[in-house]
């Protein structure tokens, strides 16, 4: 029993389910902001959908969602689209929604004219359009509105409806216990009573021909014709009989989607035959599907117990996702002899070529898978523990050194093949129709993840952390005599190395050069870099198919391009898969075709298919969903959108909302705007749906946005005018009031200038007087100053005046002192008549008067010296006075001496006794002191 249950427990860890499903969008209540469960879905005109919630009318218009509460704040359990309305039913009561010119939806009931009729705790499940009659139906009644008239009519099964039906010709409802009833004339007919039908509860009817194909809860489908009722038989009957059947819809391509209670949703085509089965453990986020709707892009829509689906069903990308994580990271993949090899991170498995098999383990190669090459009919494994040939499902090692990184050929020698490894180069050759290790290659012992084989045995090798290197194997391809290591290209992160149209190619963050073959240097190639530029480069990974296709990946794209049959240059194709959704290991992208059209590309859970040959798509439009405009610091209030906006100058910041309404999983609309008035130059491209403009200054402006979806540009360019209006102080109304206040202020300025300037003119004339007093006063005291300069000279003259006469005097004395000496010497003493003038010689030089003479003319010179002399030295003698009056005169000693008739030595003597008299300090001179007194 326990070898048993290890067995099993084998198999189930090596054996992986392999059913590849288009892409699911998963929406979580939180994502949506609603109620769990979702009970009916519709879609208008412009591809907005509408969603019948546990808490309201829920829309979603492609970028973002929004809820509006029931009326009565009750569970909406039916919705349904006709024209520009959207109906929808709920606990008793029912009506339908218009959208305003704000964008919003309102709400009107049609139940509130008829509540009367309405019964007790009555809900609306279901809602139909015949031609202008719009049905509501309750597990009670069915409500008929005729819209032209706007009235009611009502039928009332007996044993009430289970569920209603529409077709293209016809209303059918079924009632437990009575069978199938058609509306006819506003009145019930029967038109099958089979047992099937009074039993078993029926999900939908579908039309066929002219036959009903009828779907049941518990018991499968069957084919109603007339009145016979026969089963359609399909490949999950025992599966939908035990799985309970709630929800089910007829895709536009003949196929049917039936939604479970508890195995999620089976996809099945028009013979019954199983496409898809979609449940939890495969990718839906809920087993319960409560309701199915296929929009008009033919996405299948799943309202779930638990949130909201969103299935890709006519994608060209289909996906296998590995939640159990046996199969692992995928690194590489080879289809060879019909089957379909996967090499991941957790070893090789393989599974038959288009085919629903499981994923099937192959021994001995646990571990880390690099590569699969398939050359000289054979399949070679280059896995971290060395390099394997494959062979069915089971697995050869023929080289363990150390890990294989890639195999290629070695031109000329059809039996050898290099291999790059994780410590240089080696080769394999084949011996006997076998594959085995011959040699390493010496010299070199770098990793060699990346390399071609160049002209002459030349191998170029690209190492991430080192850059390129350029080295010559010898001819037995033995050894290497060195290498050389370019320093451009430069070394870069997630470079990559390959050979396509017969040239070599490296890959890194500045680009994608081409190897020269005459010059043996690296030239940028500017076609192939083209598509790193506005920082959209994540790997440098080259990847050539089997149809020499090169293969690279950005951020937002995957790029191939293929040599043009006309002329040299490539032709690029872009797909607009970015590298966020598809999940792949940065740096060891890969992508295998494995097929005419269809590619595997290997994620980091799985991988997922690509059918180039399904790359078209439905040219969509662009629209502004709504618009808002708020004051500062105050909450958003939207505006109508059709008409052009008109907004005061403080309602300034502007939010545009957009979208395109679209729902596949891998590709996303990008957007570019212009407001003109405000700039001059469109946008940059982005993703982002939504624009603030914030403090726009007074003017008009024209909002513009368009979308690229797929790589292409919309036709459509939505555009929204608005003007923001000056503030009031910058109106017409303002600026004429601003001009008649300036006139007003101008003439009451100019009347206050004018008082102004005659009170400065009085003003100046009185300043002129003043001042010309003051000039006379100025006259007089410089007369006053000239009359005291005029009186000074004289003061000086009569100085010099006194000068002169004492001089003269002194001169005088001086003379007749000679002729009576000389008179005395020559003349006897007896004679009388020369004694006689002798006697009047003396009389005239007297002192006496001489100092009379002089003392006069002093006192006229210089009043009061003699007076305030003595007032200062009341001692001093009329000599002593004298004396001052002669130094006053500033006249030395040698000419005072005459004016005494004394010695020199005794004018000295006199004028050191002055000093006495005064008390003069030692310091201070006589004649300084006089002169200052």
């Amino acid at each position: 029993m326990k070898t048993k249950l290890s067995i099993l427990f084998c198999l189930f860890c090596f054996v992986v389910s392999s059913q590849e499903f288009p892409p699911i969008i998963k929406y979580a209540s939180a994502v949506y902001g609603a109620g769990n469960q979702n009970w009916m879905v519709s879609q208008d005109e412009h591809n907005y959908l509408y969603f019948a919630n546990d808490e309201g009318l829920l829309e979603f218009n492609g970028t973002n969602w929004e809820l509006y509460p029931a009326p009565n704040e009750t569970i909406i359990r039916s919705v349904k689209v006709i024209g520009e309305k959207i109906y929808t039913g709920c606990y008793m009561n029912f009506g339908y929604w218009v959208r305003q010119s704000n964008g919003k939806l309102k709400y009107t009931s049609l139940s509130d004219t008829i509540k009367n009729k309405i019964l007790d705790d009555e809900q609306f499940w279901n809602i139909l359009k015949y031609d202008h009659w719009v049905l509501f139906q309750s597990l009670n009644r069915i409500f008929i509105y005729d819209t032209k008239t706007k009235k009611f009519t009502i039928i009332a099964p007996k044993n009430g409806v289970v569920k209603s039906f529409a077709t293209k010709n016809a209303i059918y409802f079924q009632t437990i216990k009575e069978g199938l009833f058609e509306i006819e004339s506003g009145k019930a007919k029967l038109i099958s009573d089979h047992p099937t039908l009074k039993k078993f509860t029926i999900v939908n009817m579908f039309p066929m021909n002219d036959k009903l194909l009828i779907q049941t809860q518990l018991d499968g489908i069957y084919m109603l014709s007339g009145t016979n009722l026969t089963p359609f038989k399909t490949e999950v009957d025992t599966a939908l009989k035990s799985s309970f059947v709630y929800s089910s819809q007829m895709l536009e391509d003949g196929s049917f989607a039936l939604g479970t209670v508890s195995n999620g949703v089976f996809i099945l085509n028009a013979d019954g035959k199983l496409k898809y089965h979609i449940s939890q453990s495969k990718g839906l986020s809920n087993n319960t599907v409560l309701s199915l709707f296929e929009d008009k892009d033919q996405n299948l829509w799943a309202g779930l117990d638990n949130g909201i689906n969103c299935i890709n069903v006519q994608s060209p990308v289909h996906s296998f996702t590995d939640d159990s994580g046996v199969l692992g990271t995928v690194y590489a993949s080879a289809v060879f002899n019909d089957m379909l090899y996967i090499g991941t991170n957790q070893g090789l498995f393989c599974r038959k070529q288009n085919s629903n098999e499981e994923f099937k383990f192959i021994n001995g190669t646990k571990g880390q898978v690099w590569s699969l090459f398939v050359y000289d009919n054979t399949i070679f494994c280059g896995h971290d523990s060395g390099t394997f040939v494959i062979n069915g499902e089971t697995a050869k090692s023929i080289f363990s050194s150390s890990g294989t990184w890639k195999f290629e050929p070695v031109p000329n020698s059809e039996n050898k093949l290099l291999q790059g490894n994780y410590y240089g180069l080696s080769v394999l050759e084949k011996i006997n129709g076998q594959w085995v290790f011959k040699n390493k290659i010496a010299g070199f012992e770098y990793s060699s993840r990346f390399f071609e084989i160049g002209d002459h045995l030349e191998v170029y090798v690209s190492h991430e952390y080192k850059g390129i290197f350029r080295l010559k194997l010898d001819q037995e391809l033995r050894k290497t005599s060195g290498f050389f290591t370019y320093k451009s290209p430069q070394k870069g992160n997630n470079a990559s190395l390959t050979k396509f149209n017969q040239s070599i190619y490296y890959a890194y963050k500045g680009g994608i050069f081409k190897l020269n073959r005459k010059t043996r240097q690296f030239e940028k190639d500017s076609v192939l870099s083209s598509i790193f530029e506005k920082d959209e480069y994540t790997s440098g990974k080259l990847i050539v198919d089997n149809s020499n296709k090169i293969w690279l990946f950005s951020k937002n794209y995957i790029h191939y391009f293929s040599a043009s049959k006309l002329s040299s240059q490539l032709k690029q194709n872009i797909i607009p898969i970015p590298a966020s959704l598809t999940n792949s290991m940065l740096g060891y992208e890969n992508i295998t075709q494995i097929s005419k059209s269809i590619y595997l590309i290997g994620t980091t859970d799985g991988y997922y298919t690509l059918n180039i040959d399904d790359l078209s798509f439905k040219n969509y439009s662009v629209f502004i969903t709504d618009i808002g405009v708020n004051k500062q610091n105050e909450n958003l209030k939207n505006v109508p959108l059709p008409s052009e906006g008109d907004f005061s100058s403080s309602e300034n910041n502007i939010t545009f909302n957009y979208t395109v309404p679209e729902y596949n999983k891998y590709i996303n609309s990008e957007y570019q705007y212009l407001l003109e008035g405000f700039q001059n130059e469109w946008s940059e491209w982005s993703t982002k749906a939504t624009i603030n403009f914030k403090n726009l200054p007074p003017g008009q402006y024209t909002f513009k946005v368009r979308a690229k979806y797929a790589n292409t540009i919309l036709e459509n360019t939505a555009v929204y005018t608005f003007v923001i209006q000056k503030p009031w102080y910058l109106t017409h109304l303002a600026w004429f009031i601003y001009i008649l206040l300036m006139l007003t202020a101008g003439y009451f300025i100019n009347k206050a200038y004018q008082n102004f300037y005659r009170k400065q003119e009085a003003k100046l004339i009185e300043e002129n007087n003043l001042l010309l007093e003051i000039q006379e006063l100025e006259n007089e005291q410089l007369l006053m100053k000239l009359r005291n300069e005029q009186l000074s000279q004289d003061v000086d003259n009569k100085n010099r005046e006194l000068a002169v006469s004492t001089m003269s005097l002194h001169s005088k004395n001086e003379l007749l002192a000679f002729i009576k000496e000389d008179l005395k010497k020559t003349t006897p003493d007896d004679n009388k008549n020369i004694k006689s003038v002798i006697r009047t010689i003396n009389d005239n030089i007297t002192e006496e008067d001489s100092w009379k003479v002089f003392k006069e003319a002093f006192d006229n010179a210089d009043k009061d010296f003699l007076k305030r002399i003595k007032q200062l030295h009341p001692l001093l003698t009329p000599n002593d006075l004298r004396l001052c009056a002669y130094l006053r005169l500033n006249l030395s000693s040698k000419e005072i001496a005459p004016l005494f008739n004394i010695s020199v030595r005794s004018v000295e003597i006199k004028r050191y006794r002055l000093r006495k008299k005064m008390d003069l300090k030692h310091e201070i001179g006589l004649v300084e002191y006089i002169l200052a007194v």
